[in-house]
């Protein structure tokens, strides 16, 4: 059949504009909400081409616009939405999630069991991971005395001024909490505290703290180690695949991108039949190679780049969580002072 996608979006449009809902009035449509460039087209087209429906495609800026905007439409106008952990936990206990049948899911067995069971659906009644963002330790084993092994490794004195670190402060906050044998999400003050002087003497082993193209310091030389994003991680390994990536052994600390249905979704059916498609692996391995985040399908694993595959002896992972605002406070002082002592 001819196929028809209307893309909610196009680049000579202001954000809000992009991000109106549209409504499905049609059995034939799927109303998916979510960031730009989420699918490649083929998986749109192969959706729209095995089943009739036409998908309505509408994005939006921010997690905190996606919450908005569907508390507004309580919990209706859309069929499908892609968003971050931390506000789908704001989204389930508002009641604007559907709660999933799995039995109109035949490839939820699929998904990676690493990435299920996690704060913002305990349960796994609401979600299913899309993807996993993972910050990890890559270096450079020409230029690095010693294996890196784990997060500890990296206050190892033969790495001084080397480092090269994203500046995300609660990961680092957090990975520093791993090496100390406690939680990511530690809220007690006055172990966080504790936290800050460990964190306090990584900083004669720092060379730089920068978000964007963290990678390139690596490549350039001027690092020797990097603490990066995983399209960073991905980046460099594309460029010099003679660098070692670490999974660390304290464990992983990492981000996910879930796939829900609004609890008013228009086309219910339209949804699990998408979320479904999604959960095959052909279908999720495209996905996996556009998006360029870590696989939460373990069927699709051995059909995507190896380099977005977290290895079977990874068991243990954790994500960044929201704490009480004492705890949040003591982490932006531990942040502000390790920048201090790093400059």
């Amino acid at each position: 059949m001819k196929k028809s996608i209307v893309i909610a979006l196009c680049a000579a449009l202001s954000v809000t504009a992009a991000a109106v809902p549209v409504s499905a009035d049609s059995e034939k449509e799927l109303v998916l909400f979510t960031w730009e460039n989420m699918f490649p087209q083929e998986v749109l087209d192969g959706f729209e081409e095995e089943t009739g429906i036409k998908i309505v495609y509408s994005n939006f800026d921010t997690d905190e616009t996606m919450f908005e905007k569907l508390s507004m439409a309580k919990g209706g106008d859309y069929d499908i939405v892609i968003a971050d952990d931390y506000i789908i936990e704001n989204v389930v206990q508002a009641g604007l999630a559907e709660k999933l049948d799995q039995s109109k899911l035949t490839g939820f067995e699929n998904i990676n069991p690493l990435y299920q069971g996690q704060f913002y659906d305990p349960d796994n009644e609401y979600t299913i991971p899309y993807g996993a963002g993972i910050p990890l330790i890559v270096y450079d084993p020409e230029m690095v005395d010693i294996e890196i092994k784990g997060y500890a490794d990296l206050w190892d004195p033969s790495l001084e001024d080397s480092i090269a670190l994203v500046a995300n402060y609660r990961v680092i906050n957090g990975i520093t909490n791993l090496t100390l044998g406690k939680s990511m999400n530690e809220e007690d003050v006055e172990s966080i505290k504790e936290t800050g002087k460990k964190l306090l003497e990584l900083a004669p082993n720092v060379r730089l703290i920068q978000d964007d193209n963290t990678q390139n310091a690596l490549l350039n030389g001027e690092a020797s180690v990097g603490f990066l994003y995983t399209s960073q991680v991905t980046a460099a390994l594309a460029e010099y695949p003679e660098l070692e990536v670490v999974y660390p052994e304290e464990g992983l600390g990492f981000g996910i991108m879930g796939m829900f249905i609004p609890s008013q979704a228009p086309n219910k059916d339209a949804a699990y039949q998408f979320m479904d498609y999604i959960l095959q692996p052909e279908v999720a391995a495209q996905c996996t190679d556009f998006i360029g985040y870590y696989s939460t399908n373990k069927a699709a694993e051995e059909l995507v780049n190896p380099d977005l595959v977290v290895p079977d002896s990874v068991k243990k992972g954790e994500i960044v969580q929201n704490v009480s605002a004492e705890a949040e406070e003591q982490y932006n002082k531990n942040w502000t002072e390790f920048k201090a002592a790093c400059d």
